[in-house]
């Protein structure tokens, strides 16, 4: 199986060595590496890569800048966020600056792997934890805006499905719920991103939470 094409962005040579090694072993490509934010949105023009692994905290420029920078050139480049800390303050920023995914840099091999071909497959890693984060982290002396007109052009019940989106659940999991077959929930998701231009779910979490559709303790 043909894995995506990534730029690994990591201001630590060993890193980007182990991350390479650990990705080619799995059949997926790096084409590319980056010591810095300035670099890796240089790297990411010239080789058009389909992931970039980067790191959120390096010299010159960071992560969250070079992502931003990255996907308001390329909308369908996907970038996945490293981190040492799990804590990381910047998890929400990461999110919202458009990144389809968070890693802790001590992941297991498997598991980046199988990350970076989620990723590249055009689907969002967002674990329900990192939700949880991503939703105090965005609450903390917020109000509760009012629900967003853009969100108008959804059914009621492409909101339901929107709204359990947004509290971390599973395709799966919404179907349980709403008593779909999971097809019909992949369909309303996909709705979803059409209708409101997002890429994939992190975006829609985010959204989700800016436009006031959720809020905490919902």
């Amino acid at each position: 199986m043909t894995g995506p094409r990534v730029v690994i962005a990591d201001d630590q040579a060993l890193v980007r060595t182990g991350f390479r090694m650990i990705l080619a072993s799995g059949g997926v490509d790096v084409v590319g590496e980056a010591a810095d934010g300035a670099e890796a949105v240089a790297t990411v023009r010239d080789l058009e890569p389909d992931v970039v692994l980067m790191d959120i905290r390096m010299p010159a420029m960071d992560g969250l800048e070079a992502a931003r920078r990255i996907l308001s050139r390329d909308p369908g480049c996907r970038v996945l966020m490293l981190t040492t800390f799990d804590l990381d303050r910047y998890v929400y920023d990461a999110l919202a600056a458009g990144a389809s995914g968070f890693l802790l840099k001590d992941v297991t091999p498997e598991h980046l792997v199988a990350a970076v071909r989620l990723v590249g497959t055009g689907d969002a890693l967002l674990a329900p934890s990192i939700t949880r984060r991503l939703v105090e982290r965005f609450a903390a002396g917020q109000a509760r805006p009012a629900l967003h007109r853009d969100l108008a052009v959804l059914t009621p019940r492409e909101l339901d499905v929107l709204t359990l989106v947004a509290r971390g659940r599973s395709n799966a999991e919404i179907a349980a719920e709403l008593t779909l077959s999971e097809a019909t929930v992949k369909t309303h998701v996909a709705r979803i991103f059409a209708k409101l231009s997002l890429r994939d779910r992190a975006q829609a979490v985010v959204l989700a939470y800016e436009t006031g559709l959720v809020s905490p303790g919902d």
